[in-house]
């Protein structure tokens, strides 16, 4: 009887040992300290215990099991697929939000020493002051938005205008968007220290207090990393990187014409995506029904803003205006400033046709 005891308890015993050799193990890898061990090690000891008995009777399950299909994941987890429709709308719904929003017409309306050209001078040369101190893009189109919602509210001199430039980049770089902005030293020897600190942190406040520090905000960018994520490239005869830089120079050259501040962000995003679609692939119709489902615009809809940037792009307007084009002239953004285009985009394109929107 007590041989059948100790043969009964043998497999016991050598399971403990096993166990107690895997928890050692385990907890050496955590590099726990060793009075720690002593701790829980019978309450863990006994749970390895009985999942080593009942081990063999979990594999005979899974091989008499069939096996469930997998739900395939997204490539990025960060674009949130479950939630990315209702993202969406909502991003669609802040974007028309008039706090939000700079006046279509505010030089008409508003500014009496400003124009529309000075304006592009100031966005193509704070371009060049984004690659000098390596901002992100989203620093640059939060630039652009407060630059235009503060000219929407206050009626500004032309000798100030640099000096609204330059503090609304420090405000998108410090208060909003980078990991490590430039100081305000930094902004002042940009302008060759035109303006002083004291200056500078003056219209900072300033800023600040017309826009009711509502900083945040939809911009081109959001819409266009959503689209170029979802549906840009089908059928496109191009790299993914080449149709990204192109849609982000296209998107940057929107930025120097104020006849495009009246587009809402998310139109001005889709028209760079049906621009950069026929550049590439100009016989092909751009639009098509999955694109209208991600995008929401018809191709009628967009045809105006379209024909806008197509003309920067052939420099049929803005042509003197240099910074964003030699920017994405550079190999590290594939050259794209020099792809070719057609000069004209067929009315074609635009209508309505069978499947398509």
């Amino acid at each position: 009887m007590a041989d059948q005891d100790n043969s009964t308890r043998r497999p016991q015993r050598e399971a403990k040992k096993r166990a107690v050799a895997a928890l050692c193990e385990q907890r050496k890898r955590k590099r726990v300290a060793l009075g720690d061990i002593t701790n829980d090690v019978v309450s863990e000891t006994e749970k390895l215990v009985s999942d080593t008995h009942s081990h063999s009777h979990r594999q005979k399950k899974k091989r008499n099991t069939a096996k469930s299909p997998v739900p395939e994941k997204s490539e990025d987890p960060q674009l949130c697929e479950p939630y990315v429709s209702d993202i969406h709308d909502y991003l669609r719904n802040l974007e028309v939000d008039p706090s939000k929003r700079p006046l279509p017409d505010y030089i008409q309306k508003v500014q009496r020493d400003i124009n529309a050209n000075m304006r592009g001078v100031l966005v193509d040369w704070l371009v060049e002051v984004a690659e000098e101190y390596k901002l992100v893009s989203d620093t640059l189109y939060f630039s652009v938005s407060y630059i235009d919602r503060f000219l929407s509210l206050n009626d500004l001199s032309r000798q100030k205008l640099q000096l609204l430039g330059v503090s609304s980049m420090l405000i998108a770089s410090r208060k909003y968007e980078e990991i490590k902005p430039p100081e305000v030293e930094d902004f002042c020897y940009i302008t060759d220290n035109t303006y002083s600190k004291e200056e500078v942190l003056s219209m900072e406040a300033e800023i600040l207090k017309s826009l009711k520090f509502e900083l945040g905000g939809p911009t081109i960018k959001t819409f266009l990393r959503r689209f170029i994520t979802k549906v840009g490239q089908e059928g496109v005869d191009a790299s993914e990187l080449q149709f990204e830089f192109l849609c982000c120079y296209l998107a940057e050259l929107s930025l120097l014409d104020y006849n495009c501040v009246k587009f809402l962000p998310s139109m001005v995003a889709a028209s760079v995506l049906f621009l950069a679609r026929f550049m590439l692939s100009p016989k092909t119709r751009p639009w098509n029904s999955s694109i209208y489902q991600c995008t929401s615009y018809k191709p009628a809809d967009l045809k105006e803003c379209v024909l806008n940037i197509h003309d920067l792009y052939l420099g049929r307007k803005g042509a003197t205006l240099q910074a964003v084009r030699d920017k994405y002239k550079q190999h590290k953004f594939k050259c794209v400033a020099t792809t070719p285009s057609p000069p004209e985009i067929s009315p074609s394109f635009f209508e309505f046709r069978g499947a398509d929107p």
